[in-house]
């Protein structure tokens, strides 16, 4: 079997596989969210934390909740980093330095996992569980429940409650990522990912050298990091590591993993505002963008320009044997449409065009179909815009599921789409401008301008994937990212709640003749040209100055 064919029919694997788990998946989530009853160990929690489950909070209340409770995260993550050397399990590690522990901490709360460290020569088993892999559960539920809440502000109607904060981060948690990630943890292990507390030890090669090997709880934390898109690897190489990602099955299924959770949300949005085409919409303009950038990665990876190309049949450098050109064009893809961020290839050798297209899909604002919950609410996000447009067009007040969309209503959506490229852009800006993060630039030309718009690209959208060829570990952009980061991270989240409490404040309006129809293919047409144009106009200076001007020289 060829290469080529190999790589189409893991695609359409992969589409088969997702598309089952559409329905059931999306309607159980959206079940978690709807439910009046808790559980025993619910109900313990909420005693314990001293909240009552069938309060509901106003939308400045959840967003002080959510805010409180990562404040309370970064601070706890910092805090175990920098004792790491006197608990357990430290295999001998020295506490992380301040710097480095801030942008971990800022990182891992924000659910980018951007990291400036070796795993496995920085972090000891306990930060590596006990900070890092908790981490990876309650940042990928916090962007769940954010998009719950926006979901239930087209519920509700003359309200101004948007649920529990306290209550949706529990159940989504004990009723989700727990019991999936237990099921796919047992999984990766029987691929041969391995999950142990075995120290490092010294293996003696048979050509008579040393060479070190790291165990540690591995796969346990490889499921949450792709399951809940954080893409943080417990190994340097990340998911290229075969201690991480040992082999075909295990790479299909670390992809799976990654894009299960986004496209099944959209399921719940359409049970939940009781329109289920509305769901369908969503995930049918996620997919086919999703599967034009993998298509458009792929046939600029398989290009022979080039004598070395020629011999290996494609762009192999970077390039793990095992996965092929196949194996990482859909893993890169799919890793950068989400905000996972994991990689089993180096991006930065991959093709002008090829790179340009995965920092383009970090670009779309990571909703085809992007981070868990991130992807639904931003997704939502650009369908309001995109029903504003429309409104525009035809002269009438702009309606989506029922809610008018309003200039109140208008400003909080425009405000969400101009926070995170503000962030990306100014933090890229301000790194060229100085000559101090310049000098940490090891690549010149547009290809180092693209290094550093990719690298802050990936920090302000959650992804965490690097073009590497930048010194990211010095001071400046640790610090700096760290603050990207956090900015990028909540303030587009202030921003969807504050848009989910005007929605419910409102009475529904009954559609009528000239409605627009959100179902229809004409919608989806006008809401991918939106998104498309929107990262044009947003980007294309950065976007011709680097890729573009590195490919077309």
């Amino acid at each position: 079997m060829s290469s080529s064919l190999a790589g189409i029919l893991q695609i359409v694997a992969l589409v088969i596989a997702l598309a089952i788990f559409y329905k059931p998946l999306g309607d159980y989530m959206a079940r978690i969210f709807t439910s009046e009853k808790h559980s025993k160990v619910e109900l313990g929690l909420y005693r314990v934390i001293g909240i009552d489950p069938d309060a509901d909070q106003k939308w400045g209340t959840y967003a002080r909740s959510m805010l409180a409770f990562s404040l309370i995260s970064v601070l706890l993550v910092y805090l175990i980093e920098r004792i790491q050397h006197w608990l357990p399990y430290s295999n001998g590690m020295a506490n992380v330095n301040p710097v480095t522990a801030w942008n971990t901490a800022a990182s891992f709360a924000t659910n980018t996992n951007w990291q400036n460290y070796s795993g496995e020569s920085t972090m000891g088993y306990v930060t590596q569980m006990g900070a890092l892999a908790v981490q990876n559960f309650l940042s990928a539920a916090v962007g769940i429940v954010i998009a719950i809440a926006l979901v239930r502000g087209f519920m509700r109607n003359k309200t101004d409650r948007l649920g529990n904060f306290w209550v949706d981060m529990t159940r989504v948690t004990i009723r989700l990522l727990i019991p999936f990630s237990v099921i796919g943890g047992i999984i990766l292990m029987s691929t041969g990912v391995i999950d142990n507390f075995n120290l490092t030890s010294a293996i003696h090669t048979l050509a008579g050298g040393v060479q070190t090997m790291v165990g540690g709880p591995v796969a346990s934390q490889e499921v949450i990091k792709e399951l809940g898109n954080n893409g943080g690897g417990f190994f340097n190489a990340n998911s290229a590591h075969p201690f991480e990602n040992p082999n075909g099955f295990s790479d299909w299924f670390e992809i799976f993993l990654l894009l299960v959770i986004p496209f099944a949300l959209c399921r719940t949005f359409g049970k939940m505002v009781k329109d289920n085409r509305q769901g369908y919409l969503l995930v049918a303009v996620m997919v086919s963008i999703w599967l034009v950038a993998v298509g458009g990665i792929s046939f600029f990876e398989w290009q022979h320009a080039g004598t070395a190309l020629q011999q290996a049949g494609g762009a192999m450098e970077g390039k793990e044997v095992r996965f092929g050109i196949p194996g990482s064009s859909l893993f890169g893809g799919s890793t950068t449409v989400t905000s996972t961020g994991a990689v089993n290839s180096f991006h930065d050798s991959f093709t002008v065009f090829g790179g340009g297209i995965l920092l383009f899909d970090m670009m779309l604002g990571e909703v085809v179909p992007g981070g868990v919950g991130a992807g639904l609410y931003g997704m939502l996000m650009l369908a309001i815009l995109t029903v504003f447009i429309g409104g525009l067009m035809v002269g009438r007040t702009p309606e989506y599921i029922g809610k008018k969309i309003r200039p109140s209503e208008m400003k909080y959506a425009a405000l969400y789409i101009l926070a995170t490229p503000s962030a990306a852009l100014i933090g890229a800006g301000l790194s060229l401008g100085f000559s101090v993060p310049r000098r940490a630039i090891l690549n010149a030309g547009p290809h180092g301008l693209t290094e550093v718009v990719y690298a802050f690209t990936s920090m302000a959208n959650n992804n965490g994937s690097a073009f590497a060829g930048l010194g990211t570990g010095q001071t400046w952009y640790q610090v700096t990212g760290g603050i990207v980061m956090l900015i990028a991270r909540y303030a587009p989240e202030i921003f969807v709640l504050a848009l989910a409490g005007a929605l419910a404040r409102q009475q529904p309006v009954p559609a009528s003749l000239g409605t627009l129809e959100t179902h229809k293919p004409l919608f989806a047409g006008l809401l991918i040209g939106v998104i498309i144009i929107l990262v044009g106009l947003t980007y294309f200076p950065a976007l011709a100055l680097g890729p573009f001007a590195e490919g077309l020289h």
